[in-house]
Order: structure tokens, then C-alpha cells, then sequence
């Protein structure tokens, strides 16, 4: 209920809000220029953006980090964990040194 009264309260003031933009507008060219119609709806603008974002702020989440599996990517070098994501992920992988051959014939350790 309090959101739904929120939301129809920034609707009004949006509303009410361009309506008095367009007339002071006019008013600030015809006074002043385009810098002071700039100035005019920059500030409108920012109540009106004001007014509507009070309602629709969401709090950030701050939650437990990182998957749930432990680890970030890739495992440690010579873990059981590493042998097996190396093994599975390259074909040409020598679990005796540790290194794949790549496409272009490279040795690469891997990581």
C-alpha cells in the first residue's frame, strides 16, 4: 500500500512538476537565455528524480561471496582438483610435467 502511494505521489509531482517546467521555461528564455532554462530544469529535474527515487531504492545485497564449490576458477597446481580439471579440459595434457601442447604446437603449463 505505501509503495502504491509513493509511485501515484511522483506520478502527480512529475505531472505537476513538467507543467511548471514548460511555463518557466518560456519565462527563463524570455528572462535570461538557455542558461537559465538549462538551470530551470536541472533543478527540476533533480526534485522530481528525488521525489520518485524515494520510494523505488533497493538495498544492495551483501551476501556470502564466491560460488559455493570454494573456489575462484581455476584449482591450485597439483591437486587432485587440478589433475582432474587439466585432464578434462586439454587433450594433449602430461600429468607427469604438467604442460599441454597447444594448437600451434606450444607447450603451456596450465593453470
Amino acid at each position: 500500500m505505501f509503495k502504491k502511494t509513493i509511485a501515484a505521489f511522483a506520478m502527480i509531482a512529475t505531472i505537476a512538476t513538467t507543467a511548471s517546467l514548460a511555463v518557466s521555461t518560456t519565462e527563463a528564455e524570455a528572462a535570461g537565455g538557455r542558461h537559465a532554462a538549462f538551470a530551470v530544469g536541472a533543478i527540476t529535474g533533480l526534485a522530481v528524480g528525488a521525489i520518485a527515487a524515494n520510494g523505488n531504492y533497493h538495498r544492495p545485497y551483501y551476501g556470502p561471496r564466491g560460488p559455493a564449490h570454494g573456489y575462484y576458477g581455476r584449482p591450485a597446481p597439483w591437486t587432485p582438483a587440478w589433475y582432474r580439471y587439466c585432464s578434462n579440459r586439454y587433450r594433449s595434457f602430461d600429468p607427469h610435467t604438467g604442460y599441454f601442447v597447444t594448437y600451434g604446437g606450444h607447450h603451456r603449463f596450465c593453470r
